[in-house]
Formats: structure tokens, C-alpha cells, sequence
């Protein structure tokens, strides 16, 4: 076997602040692209040589011949082991996982998370430090310059190595291992959760359902879920990981989980119900009769955390991405708890969990996690879920109205205006941010405002500074507004909005209703539709 170096192919697209790279998977293709952009990582983290990394993805079309070029590549560039799932696969938060336990000095994720897969579908690569949690800044800094600079890329003439059996085998002087994607995972968790209160609770008729939406999480679950807590066979649905996700588009919210969400308001609906994505970390949380949103479930999770014996101990303290509402902040008041607001995207809890100043994490789009490992976690949110569940004897829906009882009710939607023209997008933004200075004091949509800001934020372990993370608008009444452009598509810009209100004694259930004069102002103050186009947003959740 010989190490070859070839031309380098241009890399369009990688930014800056971003911890990978996600393009159309027809583009990856290309001859040339993948290997570019993998050996601009190992040039911007300072090379791979005698170095240990962890290789996983969560199985979408392109995963298993993705893996082959990395692993030669690794290979060629003197990496000492590279650690991998059957089959190359696992979930995200499995990989932040065995990045942990092994010691590994990082990792390469192969997903798009939540977006579609397949040949004309979407595919995404994304490197994960040592602490097993997102590349930081610095580091995709340091990719993104090297990526600029590459004349060439190292790779290894090699047949491709069997992956589908454990075990060790041998790419040049580098060793190839591979586990079983589920079992340390599962193990985790069974050292987090009640594993024993929780199958005494489906034992006695407690009913779930487990949409993996043909994605990673399908074997996770059925391990976890049906063999080792005893849910009834059939309980996880579309359990089997498919390159296409069958079709679908493994998003967890009531859109792209439309029959789960619908079967959960219908005649016979079971007990919990819960959907994960395309690479295992986000999660979506039903009861009977009620739709559960992130923000409420992190705040939830955070105040009932101690009924799990993972979490006995109280919390450190929590952190959310600025957007996700504030109800979690209540919950962190009332107990005495820190509680931070950072820009979204999970390296930015890195920092924190690293120094020990939180315990408990989540983002408005549909992550939750905790120190356990360094990504956001969708069936861990479940399996806390099912143990509180457990412990307290309460269904979703009482669990949800106690709270709102003791803390008030934190109305909360998310309206997403995807595809839209780039630059549309780009100028409805700065337009705004142009004129944030005057908008205090001003009347928009019958509220009055009281502040607006495009959202910056100095990380208070390091001292880093991230700008321009995203309009935020206050109100008078304590009502918020908030107004981003969202990087996780491929296709077209997708304009994220937010929307918050606040009541101490909840009055009705229409979310929508409680949260129509938020909208209103958003309006009345960027214009939306005038300039858009668009009628409405495509998603709401």
C-alpha cells in the first residue's frame, strides 16, 4: 500500500463559523470534493499522525462509501486508529460518546442531521473535537483557512476494508476497529435512568410509541426501548435505517411527523409518544391529547431532572440558545440555579459543561442534552422523559399543566420560512439591524417595544466573542421577538422566527391565539410577507 497525493478539488460553501460542511450529496460526489474538504480538516487541527479518531454517520445515501475515503485518507496521513460503528454508523450523540469513553482526539460525523436523504438529497461532514461536543470556532476557523489554502490531498491505495464485522483489522500501518454503534450508548444510559422503574411502568400497561423516521436512532431504540426497558414489540416504528429515510425527511416536529403528532389527538392514542431525526440528537415529546414544545420540555426536564438518578443531585446550572424561550430560565430562579443564553449551535454549551457551569442544555429546534456527552441527545430527552413519567405516576398532560401551575406559561411557537431567495433574506436582515438603534420606544402592531438588539455573546469560560447571532425584540408586556437565517439547509435561505409570551395564570390553549399580536408586531416591523412573497411560513412548531 502507497500514500498518493492528488489535486485538491475547490471547496464551495464552508464557512468561517460552521463545524462542518453540508452540501447537496450529488456535490460530495464529485471526484475529488469529500477528499478536499477531509484533508483540509486534518491540516487545520495541526495533522492526524499517531492520532486516535472516531468515524460514524448516521447511515443516510453516501455513508458507507464516504467512510472508505476517509478511513484511506486517515490512513495515509499517519493516523494511529480510526474507531467506527458496524457499518460506519452512529449516532451523533453515540459518536460524542465513544469520542469520551475511548479518549479519542476527535471525531468525523457524516450527516445532514434533519434534512432528506439520497442521491438528490443532502449530506453533511462535521468534525467533533476531543470533548466529543462540535468543533469551536477557532477550530472551523482554522479548517475553513486551510481549506483555502490546499494544493492537494494525501490518500491511501487500498481495497475497502470490511466493516461489517466487529473486531480490529489493519489499513496500512493504522488500525481500523469496529464496535457495536449501539451497546456503549445503551450502557450509558442504563448508569443516567431508572432502567428498573421504567420497565415496571411499561409492564403495567403503559403504552409508547417511538417514530425513528427510518433514521440512526431505529436500532438505538429498539435495543434501549423494547430489549432492555420491555416496551411491546412494534412499539419503535420505522425502526429500520434506510439511505433515503424511506422517503421521508427525518425532522421530529408536527410537520415531518405528522402521523405520529395526529395519531397522538386520535381515539386510542397511546400513553407518551416521541420521534428522533436523521442523526439521533433531536427529539420531539407527545402525551396523550398534548404536544409537548422543546422550550417547555427543556424547562420541564430541568425542574424534574432529580427523579432521575443521573441528576439526584441537583444541577449545576442550565443553558439555552438565545431563541429557545425563557422558560427554563424561571425554573433556573426559582431554584437558585445559573442559567445562560448562548447563540445556537452546541459548541457554544461546550464551554460551559467543560467547566462544570451547567448540567442541562437545549435548543428551540428540538435538542435537549446534558453533560453526560457533548451533543445534544434526542433519546436520552426520552428515556428522561419515560423516568419521570415513572417516578411521578402523572401523564404528559398533568405533568405539563403542574408546571405551567407553579411557573406560569410560557407560550412559545417557531415559524420557518424555508427556501426563500438568498438575498431577499439577506436584505429583510440588515434592514432590520439598520434600524434596531430607533425601534425602542416605537409602537409595532399594537406592542410597545422596549429593546432590540442583534443578539452578541462573550463565552464566559474563554472569553471568545460570537456577533451577529440573531434580532432580538422585547416588548413592553414581556412578550419576545426574535429573527434569524438559519444555516442548516442547502437549498435557498430559511428564515427562522420566534415568537414568546408570557402569562402567569395560563388563560386558554391556542398558542397561536396567545402569541397572534407578537406576530403582528414581527410584521408590521421586517415585512415578512410583503417581501417574501409568501403567505405564511411553511413550518410551525
Amino acid at each position: 500500500m502507497q500514500a498518493i497525493s492528488t489535486p485538491t478539488t475547490p471547496i464551495a460553501g464552508q464557512k468561517p463559523g460552521t463545524s462542518g460542511l453540508r452540501k447537496k450529496t450529488r456535490v460530495f460526489m464529485q471526484p475529488g470534493y469529500l477528499e478536499s474538504f477531509v484533508q483540509a480538516i486534518w491540516n487545520g487541527i495541526g495533522g492526524v499522525q499517531g492520532k486516535v479518531l472516531v468515524l460514524g454517520g448516521d447511515g443516510r445515501y453516501f455513508n458507507d462509501r464516504a467512510a472508505q475515503v476517509i478511513l484511506r485518507m486517515a490512513a495515509a496521513s499517519g493516523a494511529a486508529r480510526v474507531i467506527t460503528g458496524a457499518g460506519a454508523i452512529l449516532s451523533t450523540p453515540a459518536a460524542s460518546n465513544l469520542i469520551r469513553q475511548r479518549g479519542a482526539d476527535g471525531g468525523i460525523i457524516l450527516s445532514a442531521s434533519h434534512n432528506p436523504g439520497g442521491p438528490d438529497a443532502d449530506f453533511g461532514v462535521k468534525y467533533n473535537i476531543a470533548n466529543g461536543g462540535p468543533a469551536p470556532e477557532a477550530v472551523t476557523a482554522a479548517i475553513h483557512a486551510a481549506s483555502e489554502a490546499l494544493d492537494h490531498y494525501l490518500t491511501l491505495e487500498a481495497p475497502d476494508i470490511d466493516l461489517s464485522h466487529l473486531g480490529e483489522t489493519r489499513l496500512g500501518d493504522m488500525v481500523v476497529e469496529v464496535v457495536d454503534p449501539v451497546a456503549d450508548y445503551a450502557d450509558l444510559m442504563e448508569t443516567l435512568f431508572d432502567f428498573k422503574v421504567m420497565r415496571a411502568l411499561l409492564q403495567n400497561g403503559f403504552q409508547l410509541r417511538f417514530d425513528a423516521m427510518h433514521a440512526v436512532t431505529g436500532p438505538y431504540a429498539v435495543e434501549i426501548l423494547e430489549r432492555r426497558l420491555g416496551a411491546a414489540p412494534g412499539s419503535v416504528i420505522n425502526a429500520r435505517p434506510l439511505p433515503d429515510f424511506g422517503q421521508g425527511h427525518p425532522d421530529p416536529n408536527p410537520v415531518w411527523a405528522k402521523p405520529l403528532y395526529d395519531a397522538m389527538f386520535a381515539p386510542g392514542a397511546p400513553d407518551f409518544a416521541a420521534a428522533s431525526d436523521g442523526d439521533g440528537d433531536r427529539n420531539m415529546v407527545m402525551g396523550r391529547g398534548i404536544y409537548v414544545t422543546p422550550s417547555d420540555s427543556l424547562a420541564l426536564l430541568a425542574a424534574q431532572a432529580h427523579l432521575c438518578p443521573g441528576y439526584a443531585g441537583g444541577l449545576k446550572g442550565v443553558a439555552r440558545s438565545m431563541p429557545t424561550s425563557r422558560a427554563v430560565d424561571r425554573v433556573a430562579q426559582s431554584r437558585g440555579w445559573p442559567c445562560y443564553a448562548t447563540p445556537t449551535g452546541w459548541k457554544f454549551f461546550g464551554t460551559l459543561l467543560d467547566a462544570g457551569r451547567v448540567t442541562l442544555c437545549g435548543e428551540e429546534s428540538f435538542g435537549t442534552g446534558s453533560d453526560h456527552v457533548r451533543e445534544k441527545d434526542g433519546l436520552w430527552a426520552v428515556l428522561m422523559w419515560l423516568n419521570i413519567l415513572a417516578v411521578t405516576g402523572k401523564p404528559v398532560a398533568q405533568l405539563m399543566a403542574d408546571h405551567w401551575a407553579e411557573f406560569g406559561r410560557t407560550w412559545y411557537s417557531r415559524h420557518d420560512y424555508e427556501g426563500i431567495d438568498a438575498a431577499t433574506a439577506e436584505a429583510l436582515i440588515s434592514d432590520l439591524r439598520a434600524a434596531l438603534p430607533g425601534l425602542p420606544g416605537q409602537q409595532a402592531g399594537g406592542l410597545r417595544i422596549e429593546s432590540a438588539e442583534d443578539f452578541a455573546y462573550t463565552d464566559p469560560v474563554d472569553g471568545s466573542r460570537a456577533e451577529r447571532q440573531g434580532i432580538q425584540i422585547g416588548f413592553a408586556g414581556g412578550e419576545r421577538a426574535v429573527l434569524r437565517l438559519s444555516g442548516t439547509g442547502t437549498e435557498g435561505a430559511t428564515l427562522r422566527v420566534y415568537l414568546e409570551a408570557y402569562e402567569r395564570v395560563p388563560r386558554g390553549d391556542d398558542t397561536q391565539a396567545a402569541l397572534a399580536p407578537v406576530l403582528a408586531a414581527v410584521e408590521a416591523l421586517a415585512g415578512i410577507r410583503a417581501r417574501t412573497g409568501r403567505a405564511g411560513p411553511d413550518v410551525v412548531t
